[in-house]
């Protein structure tokens, strides 16, 4: 017997209603949110940024493909990584399958880490991704923009870090303070008369835009299910999880 309430029909509706009028309010802040975005002032970036890639060296404006918008996901694989952690690699698993849509809006998604592009093509392979993913190590992007540090850790290890630090670092194959080397973060860039501008940028919590099962667990009667600090540690590469 379940200890949640149980009404009838006509009284859930009523309490479905009330809260359908914060739903809408809820959406109806995002879209004006969403135009605050769009009206942020841009950076130009004037710094070439040369990248590693598949098809040889290229630049940060050479990673556009041919499309005006740049969506980079910075993906956490920093040099002392042996391969993705599970957090990042589900944010790439959404990434990869939004991006002819997203191609279609004439933006270019791609993933860029700071380890060597062998490394990163090696473990594309192996998770069957077609997203495009480039190394920054050749120059200062990832550093400029927050996502590397090129000695120590950008979030001391020390006591009270969350167990995810912990596990996503051996799943790394690297130790807590080669792991936190790296950030995660979105960073937006714009292409206009072969000029690159900086228009946005987001990290941690506010990556949550690309986790998409967040929201649908958002809508169910669990909800996200983490308890305490034991946010994510459920995360698995999508074909390690045993229940499906």
């Amino acid at each position: 017997m379940t200890d949640h309430q149980v009404v009838g029909r006509a009284e859930w509706q009523a309490a479905r209603e009330e809260l359908l009028e914060r739903e809408k309010a809820y959406t109806r802040m995002g879209d004006e949110l969403a135009r605050q975005r769009r009206q942020l002032p841009w950076v130009r970036v004037d710094k070439p940024y040369p990248f590693d890639t598949q098809d040889g060296p290229r630049t940060l404006a050479e990673l556009f493909c041919g499309r005006s918008q740049l969506l980079v996901y910075h993906f956490m694989f920093g040099p002392s990584y042996q391969a993705g952690d599970p957090v990042n690699s589900s944010i790439a698993d959404g990434l990869d399958a939004l991006r002819p849509h997203l191609e279609a809006r004439d933006v270019t998604p791609v993933l860029v880490s700071q380890a060597p592009l062998q490394r990163l093509q090696a473990y594309r392979r192996q998770m069957g991704w077609r997203l495009g993913w480039v190394s920054a190590a050749p120059g200062d992007f990832n550093f400029d923009l927050g996502a590397s540090t090129p000695g120590g850790a950008i979030v001391a290890p020390q006591d009270g870090l969350a167990p995810i630090v912990a596990q996503n670092a051996a799943a790394a194959g690297t130790d807590v303070a080669g792991y936190l080397s790296q950030a995660p973060a979105v960073s937006v860039f714009v292409l206009g008369d072969g000029v690159v501008y900086q228009s946005y940028q987001t990290t941690w919590r506010g990556l949550e835009f690309l986790m998409g099962y967040y929201p649908v667990l958002d809508r169910m009667p669990k909800g996200r299910d983490e308890q305490g600090d034991g946010w994510q540690l459920w995360l698995r590469r999508h074909h390690e999880y045993t229940n499906r």
